[in-house]
């Protein structure tokens, strides 16, 4: 049986990918299933939009802590977030893409600055293997969202 050539072309294409797919990649595993978010920046078509989007009042985080923390096992870790805005932002903390909550061993403060400053530091104590990941925090008012990530892995003190 003879097959059109456009109908070869798509059969070994999507034979390929199969092929390309079970080659056993092992560096897709290590990836982060969370991708980081970078504010939206640029021209819009509409002047409206335009002013809205790129409004100086929106929320701007401009104090964050160090991107990649290595914490002692038993240890305290403490990130901190500070960020302006008019209306002043919310901050939110997120651990692996859920939002944190304070528990026992997890506690969220926030401090208003000014009018429109707010400082939230979020501690962790004492530190375990199950606190590794990446954390981010979120600051949005009613004109923007800005957020930052910080990523964390844990190590062993010996004394």
């Amino acid at each position: 049986m003879k097959l059109p050539l456009p109908l070869v072309l798509v059969l070994l294409i999507g034979f390929v990918g199969i092929i390309e797919s079970r080659r056993g990649r092992t560096r897709s595993r290590t990836k982060s299933k969370f991708q980081i978010g970078l504010p939206i920046t640029g021209k819009y078509r509409d002047p409206e939009s335009d002013k809205y989007y790129n409004n100086n009042n929106g929320a701007k985080i401009i104090l964050a802590s160090h991107f990649d923390y290595e914490y002692v096992l038993g240890h305290k870790i403490a990130f901190i977030c500070v960020a302006r805005g008019n209306p002043r932002p919310h901050i939110t903390w997120y651990k692996d893409g859920s939002e944190i909550f304070t528990h026992q061993y997890l506690h969220i403060h926030e401090w208003q600055i000014g009018q429109d400053r707010i400082k939230s530091k979020l501690e962790i104590d004492p530190a375990t293997q199950m606190d590794a990941g990446l954390y981010e925090c979120t600051a949005d008012n009613m004109y923007s969202i800005d957020r930052r990530s910080f990523k964390t892995d844990f190590s062993i003190a010996f004394d």
